[in-house]
């Protein structure tokens, strides 16, 4: 999906905005915030949205200045980003009709999905599950090939 939001972009013209950034330059809308906040806001780490927030600046969307505790900054749109954080909001939009358009196409129900798999997360986080299947597949491992195991092409010989 990243990629044909990315297509759509450029179709738009929108330039210099990778998918990544488009929540936090909506959330941005509402008003300058701390990258604490803005990464609270976004569900990433403080030092997730710090490099974003780097990135975001670099390409002109946002700026930042020292908030009132000196290890704080505060984020702002500048008139770039105040330019096309409402396309981000309408392609926001379109995103959700069109992956709803799939679904009905496949004949799924996302909303079920989406609940279904959200219950099954608060019995066990994905986390806990990942770490499961890691220490359940650690003595199968043990069996896979390594690049050492595999013959040497003919320019290696």
């Amino acid at each position: 999906m990243d990629d044909g939001i990315a297509e759509a972009y450029t179709a738009l013209g929108i330039e210099g905005v990778p998918t990544r950034f488009s929540a936090a330059l909506m959330f941005l809308e509402d008003g300058a915030m701390s990258i604490r906040d803005l990464a609270e806001r976004c569900g990433v780490t403080h030092s997730a949205m710090s490099q974003s927030v780097a990135a975001m600046r670099k390409s002109g969307l946002v700026d930042s200045e020292p908030g009132e505790d000196a290890r704080s900054r505060i984020v702002s749109l500048t008139d770039h980003g105040r330019e096309v954080a409402p396309q981000l909001w309408n392609e926001w939009y379109a995103t959700e009709r069109a992956v709803r358009e799939v679904a009905d196409e496949a004949g799924i129900s996302l909303d079920e999905v989406v609940t279904s798999m959200s219950a099954a997360l608060d019995r066990e986080s994905f986390t806990d599950r990942l770490l499961r299947q890691m220490r359940e597949d650690s003595t199968r491992a043990q069996g896979f090939p390594t690049s050492q195991s595999f013959p040497k092409s003919q320019g290696d010989r």
